[in-house]
């Protein structure tokens, strides 16, 4: 029961932040900023719903703790502009608020510490961290250097069409971390499905124009998609070590 309160505490933050939250009152916080009125009754909303979905009615200090980061969070976030990242940061910063809440009313700051001590000592965990890194960046930068022969060709032909900017390398990202995924949960009938998917996207563009540039994506898609596996396999074989 001891997670009852932090999962009731998550929903009351979904429910305020994201469902009960009217779009006037963010536009009105993003143009007023520390001076929005709206940015104060989502505060006091939020507190509200926490201090109700918590159910410590004698825990006076949970709302107040709630309201006062909850604002101050967020008047940070109306000076910064719209990006991804700010808005995980966010996210991130309310969720640790309540965590810490949760620590604090239920004392499991030795479980917290023992487990992060358990996590940071276990090789297989290690292990799994080198793979999934792995995947990310270096194997990009990795395929990117294999690929650079037809790269450089199809941009001396100017046969490289716009694109989204960055949206190659983010795919390539997603697809090799859900490869190394289904390799080591031994789910290989969802790499085939994959594969036929992006196969089929690729290739639905009919334009002759477009022939090398089709063909330098499944190149490196095959790549991508090779090494990943290749990947998985050797973390998986250490893993049965451990």
């Amino acid at each position: 029961m001891v997670a009852n309160l932090l999962l009731r505490l998550i929903i009351s933050h979904l429910l305020t932040d994201f469902v009960l939250q009217p779009v006037s009152w963010v536009k009105d916080r993003k143009e007023k900023k520390i001076k929005s009125v709206k940015l104060i009754w989502h505060a006091l909303l939020t507190a509200v719903f926490a201090y109700i979905f918590s159910g410590l009615y004698s825990c006076w200090w949970l709302p107040l703790v709630i309201l006062v980061s909850h604002y101050l969070i967020d008047v940070v976030k109306s000076y910064l502009p719209d990006k991804f990242i700010y808005f995980i940061a966010d996210q991130l910063m309310h969720l640790l608020v309540i965590v810490i809440i949760w620590l604090c009313i239920y004392k499991q700051w030795p479980v917290i510490t023992a487990g992060i001590s358990l996590i940071v000592e276990s090789t297989r965990f290690w292990i799994l961290a080198f793979g999934y890194v792995s995947v990310t960046w270096p194997l990009g930068i990795l395929i990117g250097l294999a690929t650079t022969k037809w790269r450089k060709d199809l941009e001396a032909n100017k046969e490289a069409q716009e694109g989204l900017e960055d949206a190659g390398k983010w795919i390539g990202i997603c697809e090799r971390t859900l490869i190394l995924t289904f390799v080591l949960t031994g789910q290989y009938t969802a790499i085939g499905f994959l594969i036929t998917a992006k196969s089929i996207l690729r290739f639905g563009d009919k334009d002759k124009k477009a022939e090398k540039k089709t063909e330098y994506i499944l190149v490196g898609t095959l790549l991508s998609f090779a090494a990943s596996a290749l990947l998985g396999i050797i973390i998986s074989a250490a893993l049965k070590q451990c």
